[in-house]
């Protein structure tokens, strides 16, 4: 099968197309023909280099979520299996090929009127969004900011925070017009990546879900409101500083809230309900995919070079 392989650690051009094995279908797997795959951060992140991670050799297939139809199953699974439409996490590899593996808690039914690329956009980010938004105690009435809010997780977190009540929905983005299409998703406050706004009247915010990470980070304490709640969803700029908990403790007559969040923490079966829940939200209309650009499997180079190029608003996703 073809399949896109990482020869070199770096840049974008590490990244060939070839041809590849077929996947290994073990006890309690799938074997999905990929239809639609989606580009991720963690992808870039693994393809640099710069993600400690045993096991990730030359040669190694990116790609951890895809979407497609079964075509065979291994043992301890239900033949029924065969020929649906499923949404699939492949773990940190093997999505980015023609076939590809999963196991069945991974795996969740497609909705008829979800395409395969709306899937592949919605199917890690929005359960993230969701769930970091219970992690931080949000509540409907409260104000919500989403630093980095132009990938595919904050642009769930924008309009989930708006469809259950946020009373004000900030935003970060490299560009004004980012931002206004963010408007269109329920986004009321546009800031610069410092956290800084021509509009006076932004407010402090009760939560702020943090992707971004990096230096700037401890700035973003002095944008919450007193009990206020920041949870960091990501580290695509990097770790913060390593003293950034000063910036807490110096505020501490305000009772502020750091945390991290990981999907991981989730039990499967709520994350897996919660994501068909999100699919069938998504089949009616009121949970939209974002998608910057499809592109076909041999210019997933390309999709990596334009992201490390800061030029996605969404998502990319690759079909076979």
């Amino acid at each position: 099968m073809q399949a896109v392989t990482i020869q070199t650690f770096g840049n974008a051009s590490g990244m060939i197309v070839a041809d590849a094995p077929e996947p290994a279908l073990g006890a309690g797997q799938l074997l999905i023909q990929t239809e639609a795959i989606g580009v991720g951060g963690v992808d870039a992140v693994i393809r640099r280099g710069t993600l400690s991670t045993s096991g990730v050799l030359p040669g190694h297939i990116p790609g951890s979520e895809v979407a497609g139809q079964v075509i065979a199953v291994g043992d301890g699974i239900d033949p029924e299996w065969i020929g649906r439409r499923v949404w699939a996490f492949t773990g940190i590899s093997g999505g980015y090929a023609e076939r590809a593996v999963a196991a069945l808690d991974d795996i969740t039914l497609l909705p008829a009127a979800l395409s395969s690329i709306d899937a592949v956009a919605l199917g890690s980010a929005a359960p993230v969004a969701h769930f970091a938004l219970a992690h931080a105690h949000f509540r409907a009435g409260e104000s919500v900011l989403i630093r980095g809010a132009a990938g595919s997780l904050g642009i769930s977190a924008v309009q989930l925070a708006a469809a259950a009540g946020a009373s004000t929905i900030g935003v970060t983005t490299s560009s004004p017009e980012r931002g206004e299409r963010l408007r269109t998703l329920g986004a009321t406050h546009l800031l610069d990546r410092s956290g800084g706004s021509a509009d006076a009247a932004v407010p402090e915010f009760d939560v702020i879900l943090d992707i971004v990470g990096g230096n700037a980070l401890p700035a973003f304490f002095d944008r919450l409101a007193p009990n206020g709640r920041l949870v960091s969803v990501g580290v695509v700029a990097g770790y913060p500083p390593a003293d950034f908990g000063m910036t807490l403790m110096r505020s501490f007559q305000r009772s502020l809230t750091f945390s991290t969040f990981s999907l991981n923490t989730v039990p499967v079966a709520q994350r897996n309900q919660a994501r068909a829940d999100l699919f069938d939200s998504a089949a009616r209309g009121e949970l939209h995919a974002v998608v910057h650009e499809v592109l076909p499997l041999a210019e997933a180079a390309e999709a990596h070079r334009r992201m490390d190029a800061g030029e996605v608003f969404g998502r990319f996703v690759l079909t076979v």
